[in-house]
């Protein structure tokens, strides 16, 4: 708080306005819990602490209105919430450790749990680590013998409509962690035809893998 004066006489500075929207949005989360807030004030909480010094409604707002959501908010790339006005890398820092924090939750439902009787909870998670990326991503999903995940990796990243995907090195990674499974998974950002048609090969091709003891 600072002083001013007025008339030859110092008074206290009134604090900012936002200050008290802050506390008040900050206890309605606390009572009342995430339901009860609108995706930009979700988004204003996670601003908080990253500016500290300026009303982020606006901020919030924007970022609302550029992705559609807070899930594509979280989700959305550095380089694009960049190119928001007012979003500092301390800001981008706080919007992408909230994403951080969603995949390692999701990864943590699923972790050493029997996959095929856990489904909902992979398609989650893999919603959670895919769902908005803006380029196509191969991940596969290495599971033990009792279809438990052992290990969860990106295998290949594209372009918009095309991904790189080199089956010999999905079987060479499957025999060094001992995975009798694999679950693939591939997002298809344009929902391109073209795409799809090439998953299936690529399925068809790990497939035929099961010479190798993979199913």
């Amino acid at each position: 708080m600072t002083d001013k004066t007025v008339s030859g006489l110092t008074e206290a500075a009134e604090p900012p306005h936002y200050h008290g929207h802050r506390e008040r949005l900050r206890q309605r989360f606390r009572e009342a819990g995430a339901e009860a807030l609108a995706d930009y004030e979700l988004i204003e909480l996670v601003l908080f602490r990253a500016i500290p010094r300026r009303d982020v409604k606006p901020l919030a707002k924007d970022l609302l209105k550029r992705f559609g959501s807070f899930a594509e908010v979280v989700a959305a790339p550095e380089a694009r919430l960049a190119e928001v006005e007012g979003m500092t890398a301390a800001a981008i820092v706080e919007v992408k450790v909230v994403q951080a924090a969603a995949v390692r939750f999701g990864r943590g439902r699923i972790a050493r749990r029997p996959v095929l009787s856990s489904w909902s909870a992979v398609l989650d998670y893999c919603r959670t680590a895919m769902a908005f990326a803006e380029r196509e991503q191969f991940r596969v999903l290495y599971l033990d013998k009792k279809n438990a995940l052992i290990a969860d990796e990106v295998q290949g990243e594209g372009t918009v409509d095309h991904t790189p995907v080199y089956p010999r090195e999905v079987v060479k990674r499957a025999l060094e962690l001992s995975s009798t499974a694999l679950v693939l998974v591939h997002n298809h950002p344009t929902r391109s035809i073209r795409s799809r048609w090439s998953t299936h090969k690529h399925a068809e091709t790990l497939a035929n893998s099961g010479i190798f003891g993979i199913a």
